[in-house]
C-alpha cells in the first residue's frame, strides 16, 4: 500500500535497501516492529523482506548472536531523510547507543540508497562496510541479487568476493510471512 507522498510536488521513488539486526530482548520480534514502523512512514513503502538469518555479532565485544535480514524499499525520501526515519524508528524500538559494535535491541542500517553516492558526517552510501559483512549483503542478494552497490559492483559479486573470515550466517530464519504482525 503505498502512504501518503510528503509533498504534493512530483517526486522521484527510488529504490533503498536497509539492514536489519537485533540481539537483546525479543529479536525477531523487535524486527518485525521496526518493518512495520517503516512501511507506516510517509512516503515510503515496503516491497519485500528477506528471511532472517541467526549470525555471528561483528566485532571486539562480547555479545549474543544476531538476527539479520533486509528490507527492500520505495521511497520518496532523500538519503539523509531516510536515515532520520532510520534513527527514528530505533529510538522508538528502544535503541540506546553506548558502545560501537555492542550489543542492540534493534540496528537499522541505510545500506543503499538508489545509485546514490554520498560522503557528509553522519552519512555514507553505500553503507562503507557493506561490501565486507556477509550478514547484510546475503539479505540483500535475496532480494537484489543484481543491485549495483555503486563504486563496488553487484551485490553477487561482492558475495563471490568475500573471504571466510568474517562472521558466519549459522542457521536461516523462516521468512516473516506478514512483516506487519
Amino acid at each position: 500500500m503505498r502512504r501518503r507522498p510528503v509533498s504534493t510536488a512530483t517526486v522521484a521513488i527510488v529504490r533503498a535497501y536497509v539492514g536489519l539486526g537485533a540481539n537483546l530482548g525479543g529479536r525477531e520480534d523487535s524486527i518485525r516492529r521496526a518493518v512495520r514502523l517503516l512501511g507506516e512512514a510517509d512516503g515510503v513503502e515496503v516491497v519485500s523482506v528477506s528471511t532472517l538469518r541467526e549470525t555471528e555479532p561483528w566485532g571486539p565485544v562480547e555479545q549474543p548472536s544476531y538476527l539479520n535480514g533486509a528490507v527492500e524499499l520505495e521511497t520518496e525520501l532523500g538519503p539523509r531523510a531516510l536515515l532520520e526515519l532510520l534513527l527514528d524508528v530505533e529510538r522508538r524500538l528502544g535503541r540506546v547507543r553506548t558502545e560501537r559494535w555492542g550489543p542492540r535491541t534493534i540496528d537499522l542500517d541505510l545500506l543503499v540508497h538508489g545509485d546514490r553516492v554520498v560522503d557528509e558526517p553522519g552519512l555514507t552510501l553505500p553503507h562503507p562496510r557493506l561490501h565486507e559483512r556477509r550478514f547484510a549483503l546475503e539479505p540483500l542478494a535475496e532480494l537484489a541479487p543484481d543491485t549495483v552497490v555503486p563504486g563496488r559492483g553487484t551485490v553477487s559479486e561482492l558475495i563471490a568476493a568475500l573471504d571466510d573470515d568474517g562472521p558466519r550466517v549459522t542457521e536461516p530464519i523462516h521468512p516473516p510471512s506478514d512483516p506487519y504482525t
